[in-house]
C-alpha cells in the first residue's frame, strides 16, 4: 500500500514537472518562432531595400565588435588576476565588476551620461580633445562595453580557473618567465573558454538597448531602430527589423554550440 501510494505520488510529480517544463519551453520558444514566421521573410527582403536598416546593422556589428575587442584586451588581465590571486579587496572588486549586470540598463545609461555628458568634467575634457561620447558611435561603444564586459570577465575567469596552476609552475621550472608560461601554457588551455566568453559579450552588446538609447539615440543601432519604428510606424514597421535581429541571433548561438565540442566531436564537460 505504501509502495503504491509512493508510486502514485511520484508519477503525479513527474507529470507536473513535465507539464511545467513544457509550458516554460513553449513560453520561451513561441514568441521567437512567431516573430520569425511573421516577419522573417519580409525582414530579409527588406535588407536589400532598406538602406537605414543596413546601416543600422553595420553600425551594430562594428560597435559591438569594437567593444568586445576592448573588453577582451582590458578584461583578460583582470580575469586572470581574479582566478589566480587571493588579495584583500578581491570580493569588492568582483562585486564592482558584477554590478552592471544587476542594475537596470536605463540606469546604466544615466550613470554613463553623468560621467560622459557635455557638462561633466570627463565629457568636457574629451570634447576639448575632439572626442564626443554622447550622440556618437563612441557613446554606443561605451554603453555596450559597460553592460557586456562583466560577462566576458566572468567567463574568462572561469576558463582560467579550470587551468591547473601546476602546468604554469612546470613551465617556469623549465625556464619560462611568467609572461611566456602564460602565453604558451595558460592561453592555449583557456582559449576555448575565453572565445566563448567573448562571443557571449558580443551577443550581449548587440542586443543592448536601455543604456544606448539614453547615451546615443542617433546614430541608431538595430535595437534602437526597431523601437523607433515601433513608435512611429507601429508593429508592422518594427516587425521586419525585429525578425532580422532574431534570425541573426542564431549566429553567435551556433558559434557557442561549436565551441562546446572538443576536437573529437564530443561535448565538452
Amino acid at each position: 500500500m505504501v509502495s503504491s501510494a509512493w508510486r502514485l505520488r511520484h508519477g503525479a510529480l513527474t507529470v507536473l514537472a513535465a507539464l511545467g517544463a513544457s509550458l516554460l519551453l513553449l513560453f520561451l520558444a513561441a514568441p521567437i518562432a512567431e516573430l520569425i514566421v511573421l516577419g522573417g521573410v519580409s525582414g530579409l527582403r527588406r535588407l536589400g531595400q532598406d538602406a537605414e536598416l543596413r546601416r543600422s546593422l553595420a553600425l551594430t556589428a562594428v560597435t559591438a565588435t569594437t567593444a568586445t575587442l576592448i573588453g577582451v584586451t582590458c578584461g583578460t588581465p583582470i580575469a586572470y588576476l581574479l582566478s589566480r590571486s587571493r588579495f584583500r579587496g578581491r570580493a569588492v572588486l568582483s562585486a564592482i565588476l558584477d554590478l552592471p549586470l544587476l542594475i537596470p540598463h536605463p540606469v546604466a545609461g544615466i550613470a554613463l551620461l553623468l560621467v560622459f555628458g557635455r557638462q561633466s568634467a570627463m565629457g568636457s575634457t574629451l570634447l576639448d580633445m575632439g572626442l564626443r561620447v554622447v550622440g556618437s558611435p563612441l557613446g554606443i561603444i561605451c554603453a555596450m562595453l559597460f553592460v557586456a564586459a562583466p560577462l566576458y570577465i566572468s567567463g574568462a575567469r572561469e576558463a582560467f580557473a579550470r587551468v591547473d596552476p601546476r602546468y604554469e609552475a612546470v613551465a617556469r621550472t623549465l625556464g619560462d618567465d611568467a609572461w611566456r608560461s602564460f602565453r604558451r601554457v595558460t592561453l592555449p588551455l583557456a582559449g576555448r573558454g575565453m572565445v566563448a566568453a567573448a562571443v557571449v559579450m558580443w551577443a550581449r552588446a548587440v542586443s543592448e538597448f536601455g543604456a544606448i538609447v539614453i547615451l546615443t539615440y542617433n546614430p541608431k543601432v538595430a535595437s534602437v531602430l526597431s523601437y523607433d519604428r515601433l513608435q512611429f510606424d507601429g508593429l508592422s514597421g518594427a516587425l521586419p527589423v525585429a525578425a532580422v535581429m532574431a534570425i541573426l541571433a542564431i549566429v553567435p548561438l551556433t558559434v557557442l554550440r561549436a565551441l562546446r565540442h572538443d576536437r573529437f566531436g564530443q561535448v565538452a564537460p
